[in-house]
């Protein structure tokens, strides 16, 4: 019987490949074909991957959807991704005209984003592993939204507070009566949330949706407006947010694996937790969000 394994990339090749909902560019180090699916069997082609200027501690195993040609349609694809995605930095205007001491003013800036950078890059790194289905989730998210121009209908039930309660009823019997832990990262993923969802977790095209719902809902936090969609998001962003802490390694490696474990629950629970339809937005919505 003839080979049937078909492999669409070649080791050595660059390719672009998705890292949660953004593209980066990679380079395929080792080609193999596995169960993808274990209970039904299905196999397909993965595909070991490094991400250009990142670390070897960032190289993983991907499936053949998560790898694009690298080519100007997907370059593209890249570019429009990164400019929608919540989080860009915004340029900081430039003044005109300079004096000595303004040079030295930014040379004393720049010493200081040096050391920062510096400080940063030894600093523990945590890697947070989002399942694939919930990055399909995230893709379908982005496009629901800056392509379909759809809404996610607020408030949300379940709302991330009752999410993050319902994963704590479900590990009741294995976490004992006293783990500290568990329940300070619970807590802290509230936090992180409703501290990060204005600034960090929003489309441009969700940011007037945000100012009415907020209006309405004056006396309720945000992790008790919106839902697994917008926290799915955060997790996206904790390793950035994480690596900006003093958590020593230890620290870091207790809170990745309780949130391995939220996102393990969050991916065999997604049905009850994740939209399968967004709403699509009102023509009067859309026009003030274009004005």
């Amino acid at each position: 019987m003839a080979n049937k394994r078909q492999m669409t990339f070649e080791t050595n090749e660059n390719v672009l490949c998705f890292h949660g909902p953004l593209l980066y560019e990679a380079k395929i180090l080792k080609t193999d074909w596995r169960v993808l699916d274990p209970p039904h069997g299905d196999e397909g082609p993965v595909y070991l991957v490094h991400y250009r200027g990142w670390k070897q501690t960032w190289d993983e195993w991907v499936p053949e959807s998560r790898a694009l040609k690298m080519n100007e349609a997907n370059l593209a694809k890249q570019a429009s991704l990164k400019e929608s995605y919540p989080g860009k930095k915004k340029a900081v205007p430039k003044t005109s005209g300079t004096t000595e001491s303004s040079d030295r003013g930014k040379k004393r800036a720049k010493d200081t984003s040096v050391d920062k950078e510096e400080e940063f890059t030894k600093r523990p790194e945590i890697k947070v592993p989002i399942p694939d289905s919930l990055k399909a989730q995230l893709v379908d998210d982005w496009e629901n939204i800056t392509k379909h121009q759809q809404l996610v209908p607020l408030p949300r039930t379940p709302n991330v507070v009752q999410i993050l309660d319902m994963y704590r009823d479900s590990k009741k019997d294995k976490k004992g009566k006293s783990d500290e832990i568990f329940q300070e990262v619970l807590s802290g993923i509230k936090t992180y949330f409703d501290k990060c969802l204005g600034n960090l977790l929003l489309y441009r095209f969700e940011r007037q949706q945000y100012v009415d719902i907020r209006k309405r809902n004056t006396g309720k936090e945000d992790s008790e407006i919106y839902g697994g969609e917008h926290l799915l998001r955060l997790f996206v962003q904790f390793p950035m947010l994480i690596a900006h802490t003093q958590m020593d390694q230890d620290s870091i490696n207790a809170l990745r694996e309780n949130l391995v474990d939220v996102l393990k629950w969050m991916q065999k629970n997604h049905k009850e937790l994740l939209l399968s339809e967004y709403e699509n937005a009102s023509p009067a919505y859309q026009s003030i969000v274009k004005s």
